[in-house]
């Protein structure tokens, strides 16, 4: 396939697997045993142009269950890139991850082309992974190149690094809430 067509102008939406997961009920909504062995996913989605310039870039985070995908899609000029990720995990920690892409590719005189790619990709917790939907750098013949590396984390440990964020946050405040009036509610101690 002929990936020397420009990505330049991309203009990229990244949508979190809202769709697929609509009918699914809310990780508040989830059984305690299947909060327990929930994960979250972060995403750094880049575009970069041959000479390794960064065009567009974009972070996003998605709370999920072992064997329900997470969606992202990228829309440009000329592409349209799906990929799902679905994490599974193992009792022995042997933790693996299913990644689909689906590729559409308009290419003046030639029409539109389409690829589709599963890989299995075995992987630990807090260990980056970096798939390439349109391929590598090197054997993208000079064109631009859409990197995203993923990084799974069990949800407790997200969690507990979140409240630990936001109890900082607030000691780092001056005893004052978000409105600027004394944190503590109706503590009337002199």
């Amino acid at each position: 396939m002929n990936r020397g067509f420009c990505l330049f102008s991309l203009m990229l939406i990244v949508t979190a697997g809202k769709a697929l997961n609509a009918e699914e009920p809310g990780l508040e909504e989830m059984p305690p045993a299947l909060k327990n062995q929930a994960v979250v996913l972060d995403f750094a989605v880049r575009v970069l142009e041959q000479n390794q310039t960064e065009v567009w870039n974009e972070g996003s985070q998605k709370v999920t269950i072992p064997g329900r995908p997470v969606s992202i899609k990228l829309v440009g000029a000329n592409v349209v890139v799906a990929v799902q990720f679905t994490p599974y995990l193992r009792r022995r920690g042997q933790n693996f991850l299913v990644a689909q892409g689906q590729i559409w590719v308009d290419i003046p005189n030639q029409g539109i082309r389409y690829q589709t790619t599963v890989q299995t990709i075995p992987l630990d917790f807090d260990e980056p992974i970096y798939f390439f939907p349109l391929g590598s750098a090197a054997g993208n013949n000079g064109g631009a190149h859409i990197e995203i590396m993923l990084t799974m984390k069990p949800y407790r440990e997200a969690a507990a690094e979140e409240t630990t964020r936001a109890a900082a946050g607030n000691n780092n405040s001056g005893g004052k809430d978000d409105s600027g009036e004394a944190a503590g509610g109706n503590d009337n101690s002199p």
